[in-house]
């Protein structure tokens, strides 16, 4: 496979800042910065030498400090997020697509003129200055994906930048960031959730798969097929026939199980803790070995290991790095397992195409899953409504359990119109499923239901108290008399 060594689609000219240009300093504003993905954005500017300031609501009200420690930790000045720090001398003001338009904060930037910048917009400009930029896109998988490649270029030696793929296992929330020379390689997670996915011009692109999420299919397809023509070279997964269909149309080079890919995937053993195959690239078999269960796993290690070669990494480097890649944290995480063998799996898991992917996993490996669901927020609760009631039904076996804990609200202005409750009516009562009010309620109900050899799996996004919340289940588990039917 030919390496991407420089210029290409990823050498677009920039209007100012240059962001490759280590004399260039500039006074940033973050907006959102406990996010997992502006926080990265916040350090990766402060390493270069940039003033670093930035504000939250959950910093406000007390919460995520391990994040607060850790940017202040870097040099970054927190500050109230009330707008009372955005004043003249600030360059840009970078904001999560969390933030309302109408915050103190963007109402006073826009008054003073400062220029305002979405974080993936941010990040577009980023990868589209690496030498080269790499930009993985999908629906899902992404964050392994790019997490995959940090692991293989840090294992490997290989100075790169990487940002996103979320903390791995024991990382803490210091994950998401490798940071690299400004003048080098940089490979990002690129979101298709607001419509930023067409300010990509990447020297690499990759879509590893597209399906209905955040908008529909059509406009999906459309974004998607302008990411695909703004790439200098694209991968695509062809076991998504939508990916497939839209690398046709550039001549892109797919990877994938089935179809005729120019990269086959042989499967060999896809759980029930680690998936093993072997990816033919360029008539060689490459030995891909992950320390983590499904199918989807294997896949996603199929893009990672492609990434990493056509950036120079070498296949030895690869076939060693790669088992003992120690897997993202709250992608399918395994919290522990009890005397009584259940075992505790967090997900990050917030769609109907990644709850289907890690359900299956689960089911896999158990008899009996008891899965616990928060949606992320009351739009996409609306958003995703008719496909879960279409889903679940087909998902679930006879035996597992459905819990919706009740939708994460995060502040602002949105409507509250679609509760657990309503998701859980939507179900048939054969499913027999439940709805938490709160975190509290979860707990109490998984274990009344658990029983000896069953998995207890809980998925969500968004909400930074989830990852505790598993935790929390586990030593529930570890303190109740779990008895047999």
């Amino acid at each position: 496979m030919s390496e991407i060594r420089g210029a290409g689609r990823s050498a677009t000219t920039l209007a100012s800042p240059d962001l490759r240009d280590p004399a260039a300093r500039l006074r940033y504003h973050f907006s959102g910065i406990a996010g997992a993905g502006v926080n990265p954005l916040a350090r990766l500017m402060r390493t270069r030498g940039h003033y670093v300031q930035g504000s939250d609501r959950a910093l406000d009200q007390g919460q995520a400090g391990e994040t607060a420690a850790l940017l202040r930790g870097e040099g970054i000045a927190l500050v109230p997020h009330d707008g009372s720090a955005i004043l003249p001398g600030i360059d840009r003001c970078v904001y999560s697509t969390a933030v309302e338009a109408a915050t103190p904060e963007l109402t006073a930037a826009r008054a003073l003129g400062i220029p305002l910048i979405a974080r993936p917009a941010m990040l577009a400009e980023l990868v589209n200055a690496g030498r080269p930029g790499v930009a993985i896109s999908g629906t899902c998988g992404k964050s392994t994906i790019t997490g995959m490649v940090a692991w293989l270029a840090e294992q490997c030696g290989y100075s790169a930048t990487v940002i996103g793929g979320a903390p791995r296992v024991g990382e803490g929330i210091a994950g998401g960031l490798l940071a690299g020379p400004a003048s080098g390689p940089l490979v990002a997670e690129a979101c298709e959730s607001d419509g930023t996915l067409t300010g990509y011009h990447p020297g690499l692109g990759v879509i590893h798969n597209v399906s209905r999420d955040h908008a529909e299919m059509d406009s999906l397809r459309t974004q998607f097929a302008v990411f695909a023509r703004q790439s200098g070279r694209l991968l695509v997964n062809a076991g998504c026939a939508e990916a497939a269909a839209i690398g046709r149309a550039v001549g892109a080079r797919a990877y994938g199980v089935t179809g005729s890919p120019d990269a086959s995937l042989r499967v060999i053993s896809t759980g029930p803790d680690r998936v093993r195959g072997a990816l033919t690239v360029d008539g060689r078999p490459l030995r891909l070995e992950v320390p983590q269960p499904g199918l989807h796993n294997l896949e996603n290690a199929a893009a990672a290991a492609l990434v990493a070669l056509e950036l120079g990494i070498p296949p030895a480097g690869i076939e060693d790095a790669l088992p003992r890649f120690p897997g993202l944290a709250r992608r399918f995480e395994t919290i522990g397992v009890t005397p009584s063998r259940i075992r505790v799996i967090d997900d990050y898991a917030h769609n109907p195409e990644k709850i289907r992917a890690a359900v299956t996993t689960a089911q896999a490996g158990a008899a009996r899953v008891l899965a616990v669901f928060q949606p992320h927020g009351f739009g996409p609760a609306r958003f995703m409504r008719a496909d879960l009631a279409e889903m679940l039904p087909r998902l679930l076996r006879e035996g597992d359990r459905f819990c919706y804990a009740e939708v994460f609200y995060a502040g602002g202005t949105t409507v509250k119109d679609v509760p657990a409750a309503m998701l859980a009516a939507d179900l048939p009562p054969r499913l027999e499923v439940t709805t938490a009010r709160d975190h509290d309620a979860v707990v109490l109900w998984v274990t009344r239901e658990a029983r000896p050899g069953d998995t207890v799996l809980l998925m969500g996004a968004r909400d930074p108290r989830l990852a505790a919340l598993a935790r929390r289940v586990f030593a529930a588990l570890l303190t109740h008399t779990v008895v047999a039917p």
